[in-house]
């Protein structure tokens, strides 16, 4: 596994530490003409020499193009609104690229098996993840017509993934027994709606947020013991 993490570092050191801004505007302006472009290919390629030994040089130049070869297809089909999109779709194919030529110089032995504590951590994420949040949202259907949710003055579906990451960070500290952190998750959270609910005066409102962060919180809470107690099943 070693050599997998060498490669996913001198991925992370190219394109995050020693690639300047000024490369990424003058590569996103001449595309393909760019010697920002060229310049960030013989660093990677530099790079993987260097962690992992001047003996993999036909790994090096194969990565290399690849990623040469990924950042093109982003540089050309990328907009402006679609930049999020993209920066994502490229990042998971230099990744994808990256195991690629991993396992194809190094031949590691993969098992395809999950253990069963795969299968337990994969249906709890589930649960907490979209589950939880459709179950949420259609327990206070009934209260939420009473009151005035508008998104205008807010950014879409932020509401929707802020719970999912309270749940997954609730549910993290549950298997870690860190019961004080899910205290202080819940008071930082207080804290920044105070100012909504204050500006709210709206006690239907403040009933409605209240009884929404309980049950999310519980449910993670729930979720997490749950799978704690399963685990000492096995």
């Amino acid at each position: 596994m070693i050599p997998l993490f060498q490669l996913i570092l001198a991925h992370l050191l190219g394109d995050f530490l020693l690639q300047p801004t000024a490369w990424v505007n003058h590569k996103e302006k001449k595309k393909a003409k760019s010697p920002a472009l060229y310049l960030h290919l013989l660093v990677h390629g530099v790079l993987i020499l260097i962690l992992l030994g001047f003996g993999f040089w036909i790994l090096a130049i194969v990565l290399t193009i690849l990623h040469g070869l990924v950042d093109l297809t982003k540089l050309y089909f990328q907009k402006s609104a679609t930049k999020t999109a993209w920066f994502f779709i490229d990042q998971f194919a230099h990744f994808i690229s990256i195991l690629g030529i991993w396992w194809l110089f190094f031949r590691p032995e993969i098992s395809l098996e999950w253990s069963p504590s795969s299968w337990i951590y994969a249906t709890a994420l589930l649960l907490i993840t979209q589950v939880a949040g459709i179950a949420i949202q259609v327990g206070l259907s009934n209260w939420s017509k009473d009151l005035d949710l508008s998104q205008e003055s807010s950014l879409k579906n932020a509401g929707k993934y802020i719970g999912i990451l309270e749940r997954l960070f609730v549910f993290a500290f549950v298997i870690l027994e860190k019961w004080e952190a899910i205290g202080f998750l819940l008071a930082a959270k207080s804290v920044f709606r105070f100012g909504d609910l204050r500006k709210a005066k709206d006690r239907k409102l403040t009933e409605y947020i209240l009884i929404g962060t309980l049950l999310s919180f519980g449910i993670s809470i729930g979720i997490g013991i749950l799978t704690r107690w399963l685990l000492t099943l096995l």
